[in-house]
């Protein structure tokens, strides 16, 4: 899960879930945020039998070393800064919403708590997964994602716990 993403869920979820649903939007100010993520990852990437009989021996051999050295580095930490305007609470943000192959199903929703479970089928795979978010105040929001990605018999988990928190009114100069 990129960092725009994980912001992008932490502010805007709310809301744009109110857009696509008619949901009640997370009560949080525009402006400046900067927030912080720490992913960890487990298990196999989740590549297609039919990808993985392509590759040389070799090159599925530095592949999946390199995954293995990746997940040995345990829990990844990412800090991003980004810029929340009006328009980006009317944004229709429908995480999966407008993939015909996605169902959403809003578990709870209210000014300060959204719960969203999302299951996707994808290229031949499924994803699934559970995303919490809480307006602690209109200045600081947190959140947990639990997701699994699987094809064939390979699977891939992701687990995230995240923070956002209003810098003030003025964003940076060509901030997103």
């Amino acid at each position: 899960m990129s960092t725009n993403f994980a912001l992008a869920l932490v502010l805007f979820s709310g809301s744009a879930l109110w857009a696509a649903d008619t949901i009640t939007p997370l009560d949080v100010k525009l402006g400046q945020w900067e927030s912080t993520m720490t992913m960890e990852m487990g298990g196999q990437l989740p590549i297609p039998q039919e990808m993985l009989d392509r590759l040389t021996p070799e090159q599925r051999a530095k592949m999946e070393e390199r995954l293995k050295a990746s997940g040995a580095k345990g829990p990844r930490t990412t800090t991003h800064k980004s810029c929340m305007k009006k328009e980006d609470l009317d944004k229709a943000m429908s995480f999966g919403a407008d993939q015909k192959s996605c169902t959403r199903t809003i578990i709870s929703s209210s000014r300060s708590k959204e719960e969203i479970h999302l299951e996707c089928a994808i290229g031949g795979g499924k994803q699934s997964g559970t995303i919490r978010v809480e307006a602690v105040n209109s200045e600081n929001v947190k959140g947990t994602t639990e997701m699994t990605v699987s094809a064939g018999s390979r699977t891939m988990t992701s687990n995230s716990t995240f923070t956002a928190k209003w810098l003030g009114p003025t964003c940076a100069p060509n901030q997103d």
